[in-house]
C-alpha cells in the first residue's frame, strides 16, 4: 500500500470560489503592483520593507511599557514577555496579524494567521539577520457582536453544533472591550463539553478555556489570555487594541484625519474604482461624507463631515467645529477610534510593521490604502496573504486518494459526487448491459422507422416518440439501479460523508467555519507544533491539506 504524504499541497487556482484578487496577488503580483508596498515573493522587496520600518520613528520605549503591562496583566508566558524586550531594540521589525475576538479562539483561520506570523518573524531572522517578533492585534474595539459570540465545533457525528454565548449588555452597540461575560459563559463551556468528542486531551482544554473565559471577564481579555497561554510560548505577542493607555500615541495620526475631512474616504474610494476597472471587486465601500474615526464615548458611533469649508463634524451630539473636535482628540484621544481605513496605519504607527499577515477580505481593501499610506506619511508593510489549510484525519485522506477525488469536489451541498462513485462501484457487466441496451433500442428503432415509413410517413414520429419513452424509461431503471448500489454500499456512503463534513461542513470551507479548539481537542497542544513545521515556509498561493 502506497504511503499518504502528510501535506498535499494544492494550487488555490483549483478553487472557483478564491477570488481573482486573491489569486493574482499569489501568481501574478505585477497585475497589482501600483496599489501594494512590495511583491513578498522578492527578496529586495523584504529588505526594502525592513529599511523602511526600521528608519521610520516610533514610540518604541512607551509602546513596549504598554505591550509589557497588558501581558503581565494577562498572565502571559516569559517567551513573550522577551519578545516585548526584543521590540525596544531600534532595528527589530515586526510581522503583525489580527482579527475580532472571536469566542473561544474563533475558527482555524485565526489560528493560522498567527503561525503565518510566527514563521514569518523566524524568516526574516534567518534571511536577513534582522531581529523580528510576531504580534496579535486583537481588534477589540470592533462593535460586530454577532461575529464574535459564537463558535462552532463537530461532535462525534461530525455534525456541526454552534455554541453561543448570549448577549451581554450593550451587545452591538458597544466594543467587545467593554463587553463583559456573564453565567451564559459557564453554560456555553457546559455546551462545549457535551458536544466535544472525549480525548485525552479534553480535560486540560476544558480547564485552560475554564481560565481564560470567566465570569467578569471581557471578551476581548478572554480572548488574548487564550491566545497567550496557547501561543505565547512561541514568542507571539498578543495587543489589545482598545488600550487607552496606546491612544495619544497616535492623537497626531486621528487629528490629522479630521485636518483633511473626507481625504481618507475619498482616497480609498478611488483606488476601489481604479481596482474595479482591472477587473477586481473593491472590499471597501467608504461612504462619502463620513471620516475614518469613531466616537466612542457612547458606543461606537461614526463621525460625520457636515460641510468641507468651513470643516464642520457631527460625533454624535450635534454639529462641532473642526478645531474644536481636533482639540478633543488631542486631550482626549482614548474616545476615539479608528474605522476600517485607518486602523491599519495606527497599527503601523505603534508597531515596527515589516509585514502584515491577511486574510483574503483584508488583503482587498489594504489594497485601496496605498495612497492613504502616502499621505500619512506611515510606511506601508508588506501584503502576505496567511497559510490556508484543510485539517483531515487519515481516514478522509485514503478516501480522497482511493477515488482520486479532488478535494474541492466535496464543497457541492448535492449527491452528483457521490452517485458518480456509486456508479464506478456498479458491477462492469450491469454498466455494460445497460449501455448495449441502450444502443441496440437506438438502433432497432432506426431500422424499424425506415421500415414503418415505407408503409406510413407519420409513422416515423410515432416511433421516434416511442424511442425517447424507452429511453426514459432506461434512465430510470439505471437510476434504480444506482439507488439499489447506495442502498447495498452505507460503506462507501458514510465516508463519503464523514471526508465531506470534515472538508466543507454545511457547505463552508472547513478553516472558516470549525473553531480551532475542536482540533486542540481531537490532536492536542502537538497541533501548534505539527502546524509549524507542515506549513513552512508559508506558501501564498498553495492550500494545503494536513494529514494529521
Amino acid at each position: 500500500m502506497t504511503a499518504t504524504p502528510s501535506r498535499i499541497p494544492i494550487d488555490i487556482r483549483r478553487f472557483p470560489w478564491v477570488k481573482p484578487l486573491v489569486v493574482d496577488y499569489a501568481w501574478h503580483y505585477e497585475r497589482l503592483s501600483a496599489f501594494y508596498a512590495g511583491d513578498p515573493r522578492n527578496p529586495q522587496a523584504w529588505r526594502d520593507a525592513i529599511v523602511r520600518c526600521q528608519r521610520h520613528p516610533r514610540p518604541r520605549q512607551t509602546i513596549a511599557d504598554i505591550l509589557d503591562a497588558q501581558q503581565r496583566q494577562r498572565g502571559a508566558p516569559p517567551e513573550a514577555l522577551a519578545a516585548t524586550e526584543k521590540l525596544r531594540a531600534p532595528e527589530t521589525v515586526a510581522v503583525v496579524t489580527g482579527q475580532q475576538a472571536g469566542l473561544f479562539g474563533g475558527p482555524l483561520f485565526t489560528l493560522l494567521k498567527a503561525l503565518t506570523a510566527i514563521q514569518l518573524a523566524r524568516q526574516i531572522e534567518a534571511q536577513h539577520g534582522v531581529a523580528a517578533v510576531a504580534m496579535f492585534w486583537i481588534d477589540a474595539e470592533d462593535h460586530d457582536w454577532n461575529e464574535v459570540k459564537s463558535c462552532r465545533v463537530l461532535d462525534a457525528e461530525l455534525t456541526t453544533q454552534v455554541l453561543d454565548v448570549g448577549n451581554p449588555s450593550g451587545a452591538g452597540t458597544e466594543p467587545v472591550a467593554r463587553l463583559c461575560l456573564d453565567e451564559g459563559v459557564d453554560r456555553v463551556i457546559a455546551d462545549l463539553t457535551a458536544a466535544l468528542p472525549h480525548t485525552e486531551f479534553t480535560v486540560p482544554l476544558l480547564d485552560g478555556l475554564r481560565t481564560a473565559y470567566r465570569g467578569g471577564a471581557t471578551m476581548a481579555d478572554a480572548f488574548g489570555r487564550w491566545l497567550d497561554s496557547l501561543l505565547g510560548p512561541w514568542g507571539l505577542i498578543v495587543y489589545d487594541a482598545a488600550d487607552p493607555r496606546a491612544k495619544p500615541l497616535v492623537a497626531d495620526l486621528f487629528a490629522a484625519e479630521l485636518e483633511r475631512p473626507g481625504g481618507t474616504t475619498r482616497m480609498a474610494a478611488e483606488a476601489g474604482e481604479a481596482l474595479q476597472q482591472l477587473g477586481y471587486t473593491a472590499q471597501a465601500a467608504p461612504q462619502p461624507g463620513t471620516s475614518a474615526l469613531f466616537d466612542l464615548r457612547r458606543g461606537r458611533k461614526p463621525i460625520r463631515i457636515l460641510d468641507a469649508s468651513p470643516a464642520q463634524f457631527d460625533a454624535g451630539d450635534g454639529a462641532t467645529t473642526q478645531a474644536a473636535l481636533v482639540a478633543r482628540v488631542r486631550s482626549a484621544p482614548s474616545e476615539f477610534g479608528p474605522n476600517v481605513l485607518l486602523r491599519p496605519l495606527v497599527q503601523d504607527t505603534l508597531f515596527p510593521t515589516a509585514c502584515y499577515v491577511a486574510g483574503p477580505n483584508e488583503l482587498a481593501y489594504l489594497g485601496q490604502l496605498r495612497e492613504v499610506y502616502d499621505t500619512f506619511g506611515v510606511p506601508m508593510p508588506l501584503m502576505y496573504q496567511r497559510a490556508t489549510a484543510t485539517l483531515l484525519d487519515a481516514a478522509g485522506a485514503r478516501f480522497l486518494a482511493r477515488h482520486n477525488l479532488p478535494l474541492e469536489s466535496l464543497h457541492a451541498r448535492d449527491e452528483s459526487v457521490l452517485n458518480r462513485l456509486l456508479e464506478a462501484q456498479l458491477p462492469p457487466d450491469v454498466e455494460r448491459s445497460l449501455r448495449d441496451l441502450a444502443g441496440m433500442l437506438e438502433e432497432q428503432t432506426g431500422r424499424l422507422a425506415v421500415s414503418v415509413a415505407r408503409v406510413d410517413a407519420t409513422l416515423d414520429g410515432a416511433v421516434r416518440s416511442w424511442l425517447g419513452r424507452a429511453q426514459d424509461d432506461l434512465k430510470k431503471l439505471h437510476g434504480k439501479v444506482v439507488q439499489a448500489e447506495k442502498r447495498k454500499d452505507e460503506t462507501l456512503r458514510r465516508q463519503f460523508r464523514q471526508t465531506q463534513a470534515q472538508a466543507f461542513p454545511d457547505g463552508h470551507a472547513q478553516e472558516r467555519e470549525i473553531g480551532f479548539v475542536y482540533f486542540l481537542n481531537k490532536y492536542g497542544p502537538a497541533l501548534i507544533d505539527r502546524l509549524l513545521d507542515e506549513l513552512t515556509p508559508p506558501d501564498m498561493g498553495t492550500h494545503s491539506v494536513l494529514i494529521l
